[in-house]
């Protein structure tokens, strides 16, 4: 397995020359072109990680979770999982970290770490996605994507909560 990647550069090197391509002009082009993506990108991206972090550090992010437990709580929603469902459109990261510590205090195989399971891989990290392809696409308007997305993320967190309670009785 540790050849692949070198097997695939050896044979993309060997067809480009069996095509009389000028390899290394054609590496060089490509590689301004990354520069000039990461040059679009890096704004988005780092307004991104500021968000984040003020998010996380000013406690915004628990006291949210503070709010939406009770109705949670209420509609049989498992209350570990709020502040997940809040910080995954956001950072993945973090989600992992409170995912891990969803695992700790809950078990994986119980019903709550299985919801968490199903969260972390039927979700996507909304905000960082949204940015880095419109921003590498130089689209400034993101119109409806992102409440769609944001509205496919919290079906997503339903219907795992229900999709476990099904098939765990």
């Amino acid at each position: 397995m540790e050849a692949v990647i070198p097997i695939i550069i050896t044979a993309l090197c060997v067809y480009g020359l069996f095509k009389r391509v000028n390899i290394f002009d054609s590496f060089i082009e490509g590689a301004k072109e990354g520069f000039l993506t990461v040059k679009f990108v890096a704004p988005t991206m780092i307004a991104l990680l500021v968000a984040v972090g003020t998010l996380r550090a000013s406690g915004a992010l628990d006291h949210l979770a503070g709010l939406i437990r009770p109705l949670a709580e209420k509609v049989g929603f498992p209350a570990e999982l709020v502040p997940m469902g809040l910080l995954r459109p956001v950072s993945g990261s973090g989600a992992t970290a409170l995912l891990t510590g969803i695992y700790e205090n809950n078990e994986p195989d119980s019903f709550v770490g299985r919801c968490a399971s199903v969260v972390a891989g039927s979700t996507e990290t909304t905000f960082y996605a949204v940015s880095m392809y419109y921003g590498a696409a130089g689209i400034k308007k993101i119109r409806h994507t992102l409440f769609s997305a944001l509205l496919a993320d919290l079906t997503a967190i339903v219907i795992s909560v229900v999709t476990v309670g099904w098939l765990m009785g």
